[in-house]
């Protein structure tokens, strides 16, 4: 059964003003601990080594590891068994193993009656059992029942909990994930979301006491504390926190402790990742796949604003990746050494739009802050919002700081990975009115780009392999796929490496498939270009000519696998089309390959090749708002503006293809392009980061690979505004993930078997209010319509908003008469979401910001 997203506000106690004292700290003395914590976000992947081979260290190493796992926080026994079998799976021996009796209720998934461990607490026997482990680690679910389970009724330590405490001190490692991680501070964090924290918290209101059936009627979360474990004495701990955005809420919990506003950071540890506390260094480690949000509250200042409403000025946000670390003694940071500082010298230079909601390029915080503001010599602040659907919330303005600072590198492969420090944030209390759009004054253009049609083939007997960007060197399953479809390890594979500016990308591919088996010698980079590349003696911009080279060509039909890296789509159609658009001789060889069974694959860049019109640049706002554009800028064209496109390769003979799709949030410029370029009858294709769309032209069907998932987009039945630009009724959209399926003729989803159904048997049943920005839960398009939708009881509909100052659209979300969606565990406990056939009403808007 799934985890419940939202903490039950029962017994809870709640934050009832900006004064609240500290909540009795759990343990004194805490200078003499030897042992470590692993104190994870919530959503650990079976597959992430990094956090299960160093708890297993720190435990003393596979073999001689002794753990203890306690299961109150979960409604079941499945979470601890799994993570159980993931322990033994790293090496770890499952008799040192015990699933401790530590519970405040029953189970459902078993005879007994678990409820009766809570008077085994004080069990010498138990106490005698954990005091001989070298681990413990506390399971999801709900943390006040960890803390009931171990605490007596007057609120005194059992004798379990003193044992815990015992090996603690003296080497254990203490771990847990999401409930888990929320027990480890003074101050626990039960219940709220950041809305809800702001607007309790900042502004004069009675009745603040709300309860579990009210919460299910509001549209946020009042904050609610209570007192946690202590194990962690160094600031507020906080879980899920990219997924859920839950920063508002940390930075009101950390404001209100005046011990921990003055001395310590406050942490928000994100999904599938872990910080590991080293208490005798007193530092912490950031372990896992995505990172650490830290809080510094030391200069933070409640401001008046409005009658009875106040912000939050001054604070200070940093946010760390895997292998950073944090001296939370000193207050420091410590970066590895092949980081590269931003400061001066920026990469992006572009003018970022500020987060409005699903429509935002880079709409997690850590993404944003780092690719629009950061990194970004044009952005000197950026801002977002959050609101209820009355309007009434904030503004969060993020603004670069003389101590603001950021540190890039390329992890697993060629993905940008961020480190963030001391970027200043303001929240300032808003109003937000939205009205229908009467006499827009943006001025859209219609695309006068036409592309005649590549001609169609029935007889293809090659695949394709499309991804859609930032894929990483450990993702099998793709790789795996491309060799396989090229015929193997004996694969014959060129790259083409004319997208982008320099050989790494190309580098790293070959070297990731020699990884995989490939043989070295039967890879090989192909002169194919039509510009220099940085780093090397050799001027291959020469190469321009080698398009129509016999011998190349030639080459080229030998193959067995053909590889586009990525950069920009415009370079590889330029390094293969002659001046009066005609295919050269080596594009014709890769077509004739192609026809006789090679695989074509791509990501990035090489994935927009792959569909006669392709799309080159613009963002979703961009497209809405302003239509297209006969003008490409490059860096500002690519991540931002109206949309620009230009004919691709047209390998892919089954509507549009685009790419970036979660992290560029593009659905917008793909609806405006299938509208006034693509067929209607066909679906469209967003393929997002890590992941792949591998079409099989025999069977007509596409598979998804990889870690993320596809959008498709239907506009069979849609009714535009033909007096009015942008406005649209009856899209269909359609979310796919890893193994789910579509017939590209006859358009019917197959979804994995492994997936149950939601309709009428939605797992949610709340109110929910609009999507808005950094502070919204879900913020990628396939789970907030998982989440607040399609598994949700009590909505019909959902919205969302894009807007730049005073012009925007309104995003309505519908479920319709054919909606479904399908759900299952993946990679360990992380819900994997299917969604079908949701339906779209996009409307122009004016925005009155007060």
């Amino acid at each position: 059964m799934k985890k419940k997203l939202v903490s039950c506000l029962i017994s809870f106690t709640l934050l009832s003003s900006l004064s609240t004292p500290l909540l009795a700290k759990a343990q004194e003395n805490t200078e003499d601990i030897k042992g470590s914590l692993v104190i994870a976000g919530g959503g650990i992947g079976t597959s992430n080594h990094e956090i299960y081979e160093k708890f297993l260290s720190l435990a003393g190493g596979k073999e001689k590891a002794k753990v203890g796992i306690i299961p109150a926080a979960s409604t079941t026994l499945q979470s601890s068994e799994k993570f159980k079998e993931d322990l033994v799976k790293y090496g770890a021996n499952s008799d040192s193993i015990k699933i401790l009796p530590v519970s405040n209720h029953d189970f459902s998934d078993t005879q007994k009656d678990e409820s009766t461990w809570k008077n085994q607490v004080n069990d010498k026997k138990l106490s005698r059992t954990i005091k001989g482990l070298t681990a413990v680690w506390f399971v999801g679910g709900d943390q006040t029942k960890i803390v009931d389970s171990l605490r007596q009724n007057n609120g005194s330590d059992s004798e379990a909990l003193k044992a815990i405490w015992d090996i603690y001190r003296k080497g254990a490692v203490i771990g847990g994930t999401s409930a888990g991680a929320a027990i480890m501070s003074d101050v626990m964090i039960t219940g709220g979301d950041s809305l809800g924290a702001l607007k309790d918290s900042l502004e004069n209101k009675e009745n603040k006491h709300v309860s579990k059936n009210q919460r299910s009627q509001k549209e946020y979360e009042p904050l609610s504390i209570q007192k946690g474990l202590g194990f962690f004495q160094h600031g507020i701990i906080d879980q899920h926190m990219d997924e859920r955005a839950r920063l508002g809420r940390l930075a009101v919990a950390a404001y209100t402790s005046e011990r921990d506003k003055e001395k310590n950071f406050a942490y928000g540890v994100d999904e599938d990742t872990a910080m590991v506390v080293n208490n005798k260094d007193q530092k912490i480690e950031v372990v896992g796949r995505s990172g650490v949000a830290v809080l510094d509250m030391s200069k933070a200042e409640l401001v008046s604003k409005q009658k009875a409403r106040s912000g939050l000025e001054n604070i200070k946000v940093s946010y760390l990746s895997p292998g950073d670390k944090i001296n939370y003694h000193l207050k420091s940071f410590e970066f590895p050494k092949e980081r590269v500082e931003t400061k001066g010298f920026e990469y992006y230079s572009f003018n970022a739009l500020p987060a409005t909601g699903v429509f935002t390029p880079y709409g997690r915080l850590k993404a944003y802050l780092s690719y629009s503001l950061v990194d970004n010599e044009s952005m000197k602040s950026a801002k977002s919002y959050v609101y209820d659907s009355k309007g009434s919330g904030y503004e969060i303005a993020f603004q670069k700081d003389n101590d603001t600072n950021g540190y890039w590198r390329y992890t697993d492969g060629q993905k940008d990975d961020y480190s963030i420090v001391n970027v200043k944030m303001d929240i300032t209390p808003k109003t937000f009115k939205f009205q229908p759009d009467r006499k827009t004054s943006l001025t859209y253009k219609k695309p006068t780009f036409s592309s005649s049609e590549s001609p169609a083939y029935d007889s293809i007997k090659g695949n394709l392999l499309i991804a859609g960007g930032a894929l990483g060197s450990s993702n099998s399953s793709v790789y795996n796929k491309f060799i396989d479809l090229a015929g193997g390890k004996q694969a014959k594979i060129g790259i083409v490496p004319a997208a982008s500016t320099k050989f790494d990308s190309s580098n790293q591919f070959k070297g990731d498939l020699i990884k995989y088996g490939v043989k070295a010698e039967n890879i090989e980079i192909l002169p194919i270009s039509n510009h220099d590349f940085k780093g090397t003696s050799e001027n291959e911009s020469t190469w321009k000519t080698n398009m129509n080279s016999d011998k190349l060509a030639q080459k080229v039909k030998g193959l067995t696998g053909i590889w586009f890296v990525g950069g920009d789509q415009t370079m590889i159609t330029d390094s293969l089309r002659n001046e009066n658009g005609s295919d050269s001789k080596v594009l014709q060889a890769i077509w004739d390959t192609y026809k006789n069974g090679a695989v074509l694959g791509g990501t990035s860049a090489g994935a927009a090749i792959m569909s006669n019109t392709m799309l080159a640049g613009g963002d979703s706002y961009g497209a809405l708002s302003y239509g297209f554009t006969n003008t490409y800028d490059d860096m500002n064209q690519q991540e931002g503006g109206p949309a620009y496109l230009e004919k691709g390769l047209g390998f892919f003979q089954y509507g549009l293809v685009d790419q970036h799709f979660d992290n560029k949030a593009r659905l917008g410029r793909l609806i405006a392009t299938a509208y006034e370029k693509g067929n209607k009858n066909q679906l469209s294709y967003g393929i997002d980061e890590d992941t792949a769309m591998v079409v099989n032209n025999k069977e007509k069907q596409i598979e998804v690979v990889g870690r993320g998932g596809i959008t498709l987009v239907d506009l069979a039945k849609v009714q535009a505004n033909d007096k009015f630009p942008s406005d649209y009724k009856n899209i269909l959209i359609s979310c796919i993930t890893p193994g789910d399926k579509v017939n590209l003729t006859t358009k019917e989803i197959v979804i994995n078997p492994a997936k149950t159904s939601t309709r009428k048997n939605e797992y949610y049943s709340e109110k929910v209010g609009p999507n808005t920005g950094l502070f919204s839960p879900h913020g990628v398009l396939r789970k907030f319509l998982a989440y607040d939708l399609v598994d949700n009881a009590q909505s019909k509909e959902i919205k969302s908003y894009a807007f730049n100052q005073n012009k925007g659209f309104e995003l309505t979300f519908r479920k319709s008469a054919e909606s479904n969606g399908y759900w299952a565990y993946t990679d360990g406990q992380k819900d994997d979401y299917s969604i079908v056939k949701v339906a779209l009403d996009i409307k122009p808007i004016d925005v009155d910001i007060r």
